[in-house]
């Protein structure tokens, strides 16, 4: 049995018991505050979330308090950002230097161009393990903090996003992917773009943009954005 049969015959058999929801959570990052009947509901649909998965939604960040941070520090952040954005003269870091290049040439260009001089332009950074800036076995980085400090696979994916957020993009557009790689058999981030007919892939390992149906060994566990958790179950 596939893991995503076995938890709707998992929760047809709990039916409306509370304690059943949170016996769920720990296997398929459900949360608690997700009813049965929704989880069950989303179970039914047909997979045609990210990488072809069947996502539960939840608008709870307790299981991310990394992510729930990184939002926390980039609401502060975004007013230096800002003021940057509008003057030189007040850009008082590096980072908010390269936040101010990257906005400035790619405001104005089509959406798809954006999106590769954006994946570019944060690709250029050297990719350094958590253990060896934070001390740390986990750290997810704000974009100021990447670019002061550069990162690993989630802080690509942040950053990312937040630049795009701010040329435009919706928070509904875009997810940053926590994902298993089965090919090197160690955990990625991407981050998922979301157009009117599919689902765009911007990765820290290649400058080149592909739909997600392209990637047949990318295994989401989980994703978000702004407002939005999904964990995500594969057939």
């Amino acid at each position: 049995m596939d893991r995503r049969s076995f938890l709707k015959k998992s929760v047809r058999l709990c039916g409306a018991a509370a304690a059943c929801s949170a016996a769920l959570s720990g296997s398929a990052g459900i949360t608690q505050a997700q009813s049965l009947k929704d989880i069950l509901k989303s179970l039914d649909a047909p997979a045609t979330g990210v990488f072809g998965t069947t996502e539960i939604a939840s608008n709870s960040f307790s299981a991310l308090p990394q992510w729930a941070r990184v939002l926390k520090e980039m609401r502060s952040q975004k007013i230096a950002f800002d003021l940057c954005l509008a003057s030189d003269q007040k850009c008082a870091t590096p980072g908010q230097k390269s936040w101010r290049q990257i906005i400035l040439q790619a405001r104005g260009q089509s959406r798809v161009r954006q999106l590769d001089m954006v994946n570019r332009f944060f690709n250029r950074w050297p990719y350094k393990f958590d253990q060896e800036i934070y001390g740390t076995s986990e750290y997810w980085a704000s974009p100021q903090e990447f670019m002061r400090r550069s990162g690993d696979c989630e802080d690509y994916s942040i950053a990312k996003f937040f630049v795009l957020r701010e040329l435009g993009f919706t928070s509904n557009e875009l997810r940053v992917v926590i994902l298993l790689d089965r090919i090197r058999n160690i955990g990625h981030a991407v981050l998922a773009v979301y157009t009117n007919n599919d689902i765009l892939i911007l990765d820290s390992l290649s400058d080149v943009i592909l739909s997600h149906s392209k990637y047949k060994h990318y295994i989401p566990q989980y994703s978000m954005n702004e407002k939005t958790r999904w964990a995500h179950i594969r057939s």
